[in-house]
């Protein structure tokens, strides 16, 4: 497993980039929210889908954290400069806290969703999944667990695509509204 912080600093093509997050208490969600603001980039960045091209980092646009304390992810919506969402990354995550610096990190499970708007949602990396299994690097109730919460999201938050675009909404206004 390795340490991510959400700083997104593994992202080199960063050139320039803010960030503002708080901890919050609702009953949308118990853990925290962040917005990191792309200023500049030295290269876009852009992923293959059905054919087509969506861009995820370029000059302006932003990235939603949304990190809960009592569940085992992390979702990052990829946005636009106009707040439109692009295409959302959900890392299955073991442990989370903060830095000495106050930046919230977890550590990665290797399993991911990637979540387009057409409501397709792609498992990425079980592969690398079932091979910290099977080298030792993670234990059995690890790899089950990354696996269930997976699933637990495909059948909840992910279910609706409407409803799930509402609820990034409500997370974005709570940041903006800091």
């Amino acid at each position: 497993m390795y340490k991510c912080r959400l700083t997104y600093d593994e992202w080199k093509c960063m050139l320039s980039k803010s960030r503002i997050g708080k901890q919050v208490h609702t009953l949308q969600i118990e853990g925290y929210i962040g917005l990191l603001t792309i200023n500049s980039v030295s290269e876009k960045q852009v992923w293959k889908y059905n054919e087509k091209d969506v861009v995820v980092c370029d000059n302006g646009y932003h990235w939603l954290t949304i990190l809960p304390s009592d569940e085992f992810y992390c979702l990052t919506v990829m946005m636009d400069a106009h707040y439109n969402i692009k295409v959302c990354y959900i890392d299955m995550i073991d442990t989370q806290g903060y830095d000495e610096d106050n930046v919230p990190y977890f550590y990665d499970l290797y399993l991911d969703l990637i979540v387009y708007l057409d409501g397709n949602i792609m498992t990425d990396d079980m592969d690398e999944l079932q091979e910290a299994l099977k080298t030792g690097e993670i234990t059995r109730l690890q790899y089950e667990r990354a696996i269930a919460t997976a699933q637990k999201l495909r059948n909840g938050l992910l279910s609706d695509m409407g409803k799930f675009q509402n609820y990034v909404s409500e997370m974005l206004h709570m940041i903006k509204s800091c």
